[in-house]
């Protein structure tokens, strides 16, 4: 039976505290960068929307079309 000293229990116990607050540091960074992609995606999204046209802006767009196609036809 193997007995390990107290010192060398309280070293295991250190070792397994220090490997585990790396993991959390590593973790935490990978969650600030997929944060950072998330914002950039929803600024990419925000600017689509403010190109993209309205509901009046589509309804006058179609009368618009039909007018034009009706000056081709009749030229």
């Amino acid at each position: 039976m193997v007995v390990m000293s107290d010192f060398k229990v309280l070293q295991a116990i250190l070792d397994g505290q220090t490997s585990i607050c790396e993991d959390i540091k590593r973790v935490e960074e990978k969650v600030e960068d997929n944060g950072t992609r998330i914002d950039k995606l929803g600024l990419q999204i925000a600017s689509l929307e403010d190109d993209a046209p309205t509901i009046g802006e589509f309804d006058n767009l179609d009368k618009r079309v039909k007018k034009l196609e009706k000056q081709i036809v009749s030229t």
